[in-house]
């Protein structure tokens, strides 16, 4: 659980640095709305933290994991995705997120994540 929570913080703070502790080096990212692949997949480390960077999201953004489910190195989680742009807090979009994990040393990393948006990207 801990690697969820140090990922959505790392997406919060805009911060690759700690983005890249906790992924594997081979990683995948792909995004999904309404049962089509709308970005990725996007494949290994270097390319998640480019894809990151270049992402330019209005405001504060928010990543809220919530009703999550561990089944081994399979975690299910609800997303609730906010931000302040527009000088309120609203909600952005919502979704489910299935990440596979792998074991490094003492911690797990993201080796896969795939995040289905209930709305369009």
């Amino acid at each position: 659980m801990n690697t969820l929570f140090r990922y959505a913080a790392a997406l919060d703070e805009r911060d690759p640095a700690a983005l890249a502790e906790v992924l594997t080096e081979d990683a995948t990212w792909t995004f999904k709305s309404g049962g089509e692949t709308v970005a990725g997949p996007v494949v290994g480390r270097s390319a998640i933290l480019d894809f990151v960077r270049a992402a330019k999201p209005g405001g504060q953004q928010r990543h809220h994991l919530t009703n999550v489910v561990v089944d081994g190195g399979t975690v299910r989680a609800y997303l609730l995705l906010t931000s302040t742009a527009g000088g309120r807090a609203a909600v952005v979009n919502t979704g489910r997120c299935t990440f596979g994990l792998r074991a490094a040393g003492d911690e797990w990393r993201i080796a896969s994540l795939v995040v289905e948006f209930d709305g369009p990207m």
